[in-house]
């Protein structure tokens, strides 16, 4: 039986899957990330997502759970994290992922210096859900 908690993880699971389509739409964030490639967990609650970034800003995502894949790093947030993250306009502490992850809302691990090396374009990245919210 699914509880309250699986239905915000699976509509923002959904909301994320956008992602491909909507960076197809961002013609900027294309041409900045054009140099970007790697592979990494994106953690939306308890749903796991590998993102994989190759050259010219081509984006694949497969949804897990994954077993005995590797990742350069991982971005897990809980539910609330991504349901405001997300928000047209997010409120102060929820508008950024190292905000979320002082808050203890989120996490980044791994091998950061592909993360650090293309912080804005990830950062721009995983915000694109933004441009549809409240759909």
């Amino acid at each position: 039986m699914m509880q309250a908690g699986d239905a915000d993880a699976e509509a923002l699971a959904r909301r994320f899957e956008a992602l491909p389509a909507l960076l197809t739409e961002d013609d900027d964030l294309r041409r900045r990330g054009m140099a970007f490639c790697t592979t990494c967990l994106i953690g939306i609650a308890a749903i796991p997502f590998l993102l994989t970034v190759a050259p010219g800003m081509s984006v694949h995502l497969a949804r897990g759970p994954h077993l005995m894949r590797s990742f350069d790093f991982s971005v897990r947030g809980t539910a609330a994290a991504w349901t405001r993250f997300w928000q047209a306009v997010p409120p102060p502490g929820w508008h950024d992922l190292f905000a979320l992850t002082k808050r203890g809302e989120m996490t980044i691990e791994g091998d950061l210096h592909p993360f650090m090396a293309h912080l804005q374009v990830m950062k721009d990245l995983l915000a694109l859900p933004r441009r549809r919210a409240g759909a």
